[in-house]
Parts: C-alpha cells; sequence; structure tokens
C-alpha cells in the first residue's frame, strides 16, 4: 500500500535564501507578525532543517526565501535559566512552482511563478540542550530576539508537549491562534506525552494512552477534514470514528485589499484507542498464518458503509448528472496519458483502461446518474483500526472497527478533498488495499487470496447499505483503474521493486474490460 508521497522525493540543499525579502504580497504581514529580525535569523535554519522533515512537501526543489504569516508564543524564552520556550510559527516556505502544478496550499498566496506551502512549525528555544533533545537540534540563531538560544523541535520536549495539551484544555485565544474544546469533553491533566515515530505528512503525539493529538504541517486555509467530518459524525452518534475532543485553528491576516482567508485547522486532538491494531497488519498476520480474513474483511465493508450511510445524513450531497460524470471520466483519462507518457510499462494497455473511463462517461451521456456526497478520501487497511476482544465481533474473532485519518490525500488542494464524490472511491482504495497485502504478504495464490478478500469486504458493505458497489461495475472499474493507475506512477518513481503490484491489476482491469 503506497505511503503519502509527500514523504518521498530525493533531497537536494536548497539555494541561498534570501534575507529580508518576503513577495511583495507578504511583507506587510512578515513585518507584523513576529518581533524584529526573527526571520532573518531564523532562515538559514530553516532552509537546511525544513528539507529534510518527512512532511516537507517539496523535496527536489530548492527552497528561494521564507515569509513569516505568524509567530506566537506559547511560552515566553529566557536568556538564562531552565525554563524552555515554546514559539509558534507559521512560514511558507518558497520554492519553483513544479510544471502542471495547481495551487492548494499557502496562506492566501497569490498565483504566481513560485509555490509558497504555508507550514506549522513549533520551535523550543534553551540556552542549551540537554542531551535527550540533541536529535531534535535545529540550530543556533545569529541575531535577532533568539540570538544566543538553542532552537529545536519543540515537539521532541515532554515540558512543551505538555503545555500544548494545557492550551487545548484552557480553550481561548492567543494572537491568531484560537483554541477549541468540545464541551462534553473531559481532558484530565498531566497525561505522559510522547511523539509518534510512524507520521508521513503531518506530526501526531500521544497522551497517556488516552488521546492522540494530530498536528497537520502543511496547512491552508479552510476546515481541515480531518476535523470536520469526525465532528460531523459525532453529532449523528456514529461510533464507528473517534469524536475530536479540542482542536486548535489560525486566522491568517488578510492580505492587500482581498477577503480575508478561511481559517485554518492547525490541529486536532482525539481519544486514542489504545490496544487496537491496524488493518494493515492484520491482513499481513492472516497471510503470514495462512489464516482467513473474509470474516474482518466483510465486518470492515460494514463499518465503511456505516461511516459512508452518517457522512450522506450529516453533510450536504449532490448528484453526478452527464457534465460532472464526463468531467471525471476525462480527467482519469488525462491522469492515465500523464502516467503513460512516465511509465512505458502502461503503454500496452493504454486503450483498454481508457475504454473503461469511456464506458463511464457512455453512461452519463446516456442519461444515468449517481450520487455524490464527502468520503474519507484515502481509505486504505492502514486507516481501519480493531480494538478490544469482544463487543460486536466486528474482526471475525472479535473486536470493533473504527476508521481514522479523514484528512484525504495530503496531496491534493484542500477544496478538492471536501468536495462530494461518489463513495465507491473509497470502496476502490480499500479493494486496492486488500491487493497490495496479499502480494507483501507473499501469499502462494495472491490473486485468489485477494479475491475472496474483495468479494467478502463488498458484501459487508451490501449489508449495510443495501447496494453492492459490484452492482456498478463501470464506476467501480474506473475507480479502481484509476487508482492503479496512480500507484503505477508511484511505484515507478519510489518503489521500483513494487511495481508488480499495481501492474498485475492493470493487467487484470485492462483484461476485464476487454
Amino acid at each position: 500500500m503506497p505511503e503519502a508521497p509527500l514523504s518521498r522525493g530525493a533531497h537536494h540543499p536548497p539555494t541561498a535564501v534570501p534575507r529580508d525579502q518576503p513577495p511583495p504580497t507578504a511583507a506587510r504581514t512578515a513585518a507584523a507578525a513576529g518581533p524584529p529580525g526573527l526571520l532573518t535569523s531564523l532562515a538559514p535554519l530553516l532552509a537546511e532543517w525544513l528539507p529534510r522533515q518527512r512532511w516537507f512537501a517539496g523535496k527536489g526543489r530548492p527552497v528561494t526565501g521564507f515569509a513569516l504569516v505568524s509567530a506566537t508564543e506559547l511560552l515566553p524564552w529566557r536568556a538564562s535559566g531552565g525554563t524552555p520556550g515554546l514559539l509558534h510559527l507559521l512560514v511558507r516556505a518558497q520554492q519553483p512552482e513544479p510544471p502542471g502544478h495547481r495551487h492548494g496550499f499557502g496562506c492566501g498566496h497569490r498565483r504566481g511563478a513560485a509555490a509558497s506551502d504555508c507550514y506549522q512549525l513549533l520551535l523550543g528555544a534553551r540556552p542549551a540542550l540537554p542531551p535527550p533533545l540533541a536529535p531534535a537540534l535545529i540550530g543556533r540563531p545569529s541575531g535577532g530576539p533568539l540570538d544566543g538560544q538553542t532552537v529545536y523541535e519543540a515537539l521532541a520536549d515532554p515540558r512543551l508537549t505538555t503545555l500544548l495539551l494545557e492550551r487545548l484544555r484552557m480553550p481561548g485565544r492567543l494572537g491568531p491562534l484560537r483554541f477549541v474544546r468540545e464541551p462534553s469533553s473531559a481532558i484530565p491533566s498531566a497525561l505522559a506525552p510522547r511523539v509518534m515515530t510512524a507520521e508521513q505528512s503531518n506530526s501526531s503525539v500521544v497522551y497517556g494512552d488516552t488521546f492522540i493529538l494530530k498536528l497537520f504541517r502543511r496547512v491552508s486555509p479552510g476546515t481541515n477534514p480531518d476535523l470536520e467530518l469526525p465532528l460531523a459524525l459525532a453529532r449523528t452518534g456514529c461510533t464507528r470514528v473517534p469524536a475530536p475532543a479540542a482542536w486548535f485553528e489560525a486566522e491568517p491576516p488578510a492580505e492587500g485589499a482581498g477577503p480575508r482567508p478561511e481559517p485554518f485547522t492547525l490541529g486536532v486532538l482525539q481519544p486514542y484507542l489504545a490496544g487496537s491494531r491496524d488493518g494493515w497488519q492484520l491482513a499481513l498476520d492472516a497471510l503470514a498464518a495462512d489464516g482467513d480474513f473474509t470474516g474482518a474483511a466483510r465486518a470492515l465493508g460494514h463499518a465503511t458503509a456505516e461511516v459512508h450511510l452518517a457522512m450522506a445524513r450529516a453533510l450536504p450531497t449532490s448528484v453526478l448528472r452527464r457534465p460532472q460524470i464526463e468531467h471525471l471520466a476525462a480527467a482519469m483519462s488525462e491522469r492515465l496519458d500523464s502516467a503513460a507518457a512516465a511509465v512505458p510499462a502502461l503503454q500496452p494497455y493504454r486503450t483498454a483502461l481508457h475504454g473503461a473511463y469511456e464506458d463511464l462517461a457512455a453512461l452519463g451521456r446516456a442519461g444515468r446518474t449517481w450520487a455524490a456526497q464527502r468520503i474519507h478520501g484515502d481509505l486504505h487497511l492502514g486507516q481501519a483500526l480493531l480494538t478490544g476482544d469482544g463487543g460486536d465481533g466486528d474482526g471475525g474473532g472479535g473486536g470493533r472497527w473504527s476508521l481514522i485519518d479523514f484528512e484525504g490525500e495530503p496531496s491534493r488542494p484542500l477544496a478538492e478533498r471536501r468536495r462530494p464524490q461518489p463513495p465507491v472511491r473509497d470502496i476502490a482504495g480499500m479493494l486496492r488495499s486488500f491487493d497490495y497485502a496479499a502480494a507483501v504478504g507473499r501469499h502462494e495464490h495472491p490473486q485468489e487470496w485477494a479475491g475472496r478478500t474483495r468479494a467478502a469486504y463488498c458484501a459487508g458493505y451490501a449489508e449495510a447499505s443495501g447496494g453492492d458497489p459490484r452492482d456498478e461495475p463501470e464506476l467501480l472499474r474506473a475507480h479502481e483503474t484509476d487508482k492503479a493507475v496512480y500507484e503505477v506512477l508511484y511505484e515507478a518513481r519510489h518503489r521500483p521493486d513494487w511495481l508488480s503490484v499495481p501492474m498485475t491489476a492493470i493487467h487484470r482491469l485492462a483484461a476485464t474490460r476487454a
């Protein structure tokens, strides 16, 4: 199952960072957002540190400059003494825009020749780092308000991550930041923090096996779906998704005469499902033991349908008619052509794969319509957690399935991720995940194992929703094909040894259409 592409890509050292030269649209913001000289002193350090972070999106392109959007002291620092300071920053990293780039991130930046992704940074400041914090070092600024301090990644410091939880326990405003807590949530103090190491495009801190705080690193105006959707689901009574207990957001400054951008989500605190196991590892364990996974897959399909039905009740829905269906098919065809140009192995299958998209468009021209609604957007086995040993027996042998991480594909613009889509897109993502598990688990007959598991998942979905996704073969095949094409491009670029996994699916899907 592919990891988020944001974590991939070769690192090239950035070019020299212009000092105190933010773009014209950010000049006033940078001047007003923090103490004089702050950005100037931090820019050389960030130019070296930021591209090395797993969640940095612009790998492979030089950083040409920074602009400071906001700077907030969550805990003031002292020139001497043992108390660390905590500084919250929103910083734009300016880079050359890649060909075909669509703007989706940034803090209200204008379109132009340079991309300007906006990142959330939490910086600790101490006169010197104790040995346990040495790996978190960013550097020692020269000049500016932090002159003489040692700056480091604050999430590595339990004292500072504890302070962050306290801010969420006591809602209110601090500069541009707003901390919000659900009235019904009880958040104890003195929960020991630990940073999770498996994150890709974001960062997470677990507090005492009770709560998990997900911090969005690359941010943009608008409510993040990972807050919006779980919050809406909780208010419908859906228990398949951990309900947000608290969150915080920022109000970006207005630029020029235009309207002020929407506040954007910075972090969400949710219950931590202690003792849970994700579907990816469960599937691999079943494969290693030559065990059956169909019971778990059927229950997972049931859980997916429950969440889809709840989202349709909680949020606006729409209907895809001929123009929308033709646009959907055309976008899939365009992605196929682009991928085939980059990966020659796709070329022999282009005609059959384009045919799958044409079949979908033809149904739209014939008057067929499909419902669209909010969906998970990046559903796979790693986004499903099985918790407990009893309950309703979701996992075949006990436990209950929950779905997590509703952010969608982080590389897609936020507005696109918040758009209603056919629920079958989530289903296609999970079906592809079964194929990956069968291949990685080295089953003797991977397609047979995956086929049984896929069928069980669809049957479970049908039981809960009243509609079997296999009854819409053109729609399902088009979305599966689109996902497999994406996987081919991803694996060819980042994990060529895995390319055979999606190529096997491409062969199957092309043969099915033929």
